[in-house]
């Protein structure tokens, strides 16, 4: 059954419109209140959010609603989307709530659940919640409507468990760090926590004013990281996105280090020290061929999955493996977090460049990448892969390339996107199938 409210990373759209209205927000709350009311316990849900102006007005309306079904509610204010699913089961609440919209602009906001183990909602869960949405609300009696408290030591609960991944005997004294916190969620936590370790830290993106969340800064935009490193001859930049849930490295020449070239350098240093399960790693379809052939050559397996870190997730539990992740910089590193979590991410590839004393510029460089280029179309309605010229224009493209590369196409599950990506030994090659399939799905959109 389609789906009408939740994507593929919860709740998800432009702010006072249609899923993302405070209205929706509150039955949400009423609904996933509701759904989780199982025993006789008095029943929590923590509440986090990162800097959008939008996330008050979506925090109120979450309390009403959760309030209203009889469910306590915990806010901790702002705070990255992994240390909600820390806070989460650290309380033993029956739910937490994170309202982002992740790496999106300010316009933008979401709602991401999780569940009392501190993993994202199983497929199952969210749809019982959203065909709840549509129904009328049972009510708590008066006398068992919920109340609402703020937690002030959440933040320091959560650097303390980040500083708790890092290896007791190492610190970073000596190390410059320029940390990029995009004017989300991280922007206190990040460098308090790399402070603490020793480091010597440079901040960026870390005076949110409610609308500067993502702009022309972190992880989906770190030119202003890559200048700051060179400028300050920095050992290494770490940007994170809005929710801090993901994590992109620039290296000390300034040249930015993406998803696969972290999970390379944490799955073969994990391997090599006997504590990686499974036996491999956990990526998605868009992880370049490049780590695939790494991996390989280190006697391990790299595991695909679709798109998005729950799927990651999902497929990490069921095989054993504690190492996984995005291309995009979602990192799961599932001894420390349920979730992506881009500081505790950085913390492993920090604790790498203590421990080998090689430069950045070298030590992030494990595998030489295959051609890859993604591009994307936005579309305003309609199902323009579904048109029989984009059909075409794909199966056109999978001849040209012969078996010596590969095909993504798909729709964005957050966004009103097509995203093209084609990868494979020949760079023009590459460039050429991207082009011709976009052009054909923005005649088709």
């Amino acid at each position: 059954m389609a789906r009408k409210y939740f994507g593929t990373d919860g709740i998800r759209g432009r702010t006072n419109q249609t899923p993302m209205t405070a209205e929706i927000a509150m039955r949400v709350g009423q609904a996933a209140g509701a759904h989780f009311l199982r025993g006789r316990h008095r029943h929590r849900v923590v509440i986090g959010k990162d800097t959008r102006l939008s996330g008050y007005m979506m925090e109120s309306a979450l309390v009403a609603g959760f309030t209203s079904v009889g469910m306590d509610v915990v806010l901790v204010g702002p705070m990255p989307t992994p240390a909600v699913a820390m806070l989460a089961r650290s309380m033993r609440a029956d739910l937490g709530v994170m309202i982002s919209a992740s790496h999106n602009p300010f316009a933008d906001n979401g709602i991401k659940l999780f569940g009392p183990d501190g993993y994202k909602l199983s497929d199952a869960d969210e749809a019982e919640i959203e065909a709840a949405l549509e129904a009328t609300p049972s009510l708590a009696p008066s006398a068992e409507i919920g109340r609402a408290r703020r937690v002030d030591d959440a933040q320091g609960r959560y650097i303390h468990a980040v500083k708790s991944s890092f290896p007791e005997h190492l610190r970073l004294d000596g190390l410059r760090i320029v940390v990029d916190c995009a004017n989300g969620a991280a922007y206190k936590v990040a460098p308090e926590a790399l402070w603490e370790l020793g480091g010597e830290v440079i901040a960026l993106g870390v005076s949110p004013n409610g609308i500067n969340i993502n702009e022309r800064c972190g992880s989906t935009d770190p030119a202003a990281l890559c200048a700051k490193v060179v400028e300050t001859r920095a050992d290494i930049g770490i940007a994170l996105d809005g929710d801090a849930d993901r994590l992109i490295v620039v290296d000390d020449k300034g040249q930015v280090v993406d998803g696969d070239q972290l999970m390379a350098l944490i799955g073969a240093s994990w391997g090599r020290r006997a504590m990686l399960k499974g036996g491999g790693i956990v990526a998605t379809v868009m992880s370049n061929l490049g780590l695939e052939r790494f991996l390989g050559g280190q006697g391990l397996q790299l595991i695909r999955t679709a798109v998005g870190d729950r799927y990651v997730v999902e497929a990490m539990r069921a095989g054993g493996y504690n190492v996984g992740g995005e291309q995009s910089g979602h990192i799961i590193l599932t001894d420390h977090a349920t979730t992506g979590d881009g500081l505790i991410a950085a913390l492993q590839v920090l604790a790498e460049l203590v421990e080998s004393g090689r430069p950045a510029s070298e030590l992030l460089h494990q595998f030489d990448p295959l051609p890859q280029l993604l591009k994307n179309v936005r579309f305003a309605g309609g199902q323009p892969l579904e048109d029989e010229k984009v059909k075409a224009a794909i199966a056109d493209a999978e001849a040209k390339l012969n078996g010596t590369g590969r095909l993504v196409i798909r729709k964005s599950g957050t966004e009103p996107l097509i995203r093209v990506m084609a990868e494979g030994e020949d760079e023009q090659l590459v460039g050429a199938v991207v082009d011709e399939i976009c052009a054909a799905v923005k005649r088709a959109a």
